[in-house]
């Protein structure tokens, strides 16, 4: 069992940034993929990063692409979503998710990969 817990949100305005933090606790945090997603409202879960859990292989929606950048600090159990340029559109309630997995390399950008959820942080940005 892996537990997550995400920080970091908040208001912004358009044009700024935030930097998210997901802490792990539980399981070995190493042998995990993670990601992080967001939901706005109305709107299905979307995709937003994933990271594997060696060798430093990334996968980013396009949407965010070159704006937002997604690390991991093993020893402190703990993932980041660095978010620049924010956009109004990237409103949204912003969940990290992590997979054990067997691969060192292995990741994806399908929610029902992840096996282990955090509760949310809300991401505000204003126009």
């Amino acid at each position: 069992q892996v537990q997550l817990v995400e920080s970091g949100g908040g208001l912004v305005q358009a044009g700024g940034s935030l930097r998210l933090s997901c802490a792990a606790s539980g399981r070995t945090f190493s042998r995990y993929a993670m990601a992080w997603f967001r939901q706005a409202p109305g709107k299905e879960r979307e995709f937003v990063a994933a990271l594997a859990w060696s060798g430093g292989r990334t996968y980013y929606a396009d949407s965010v692409k070159g704006r937002f950048t997604i690390s991991r600090e093993n020893a402190k159990n703990t993932v980041y979503l660095q978010m620049n340029s924010l956009k109004p559109e990237d409103t949204a309630v912003y969940s990290c998710a992590a997979h054990l997995v067997d691969y060192g390399g292995d990741l994806s950008n399908r929610a029902e990969w992840y096996d282990y959820w955090g509760q949310g942080t809300q991401v505000t940005v204003s126009s």
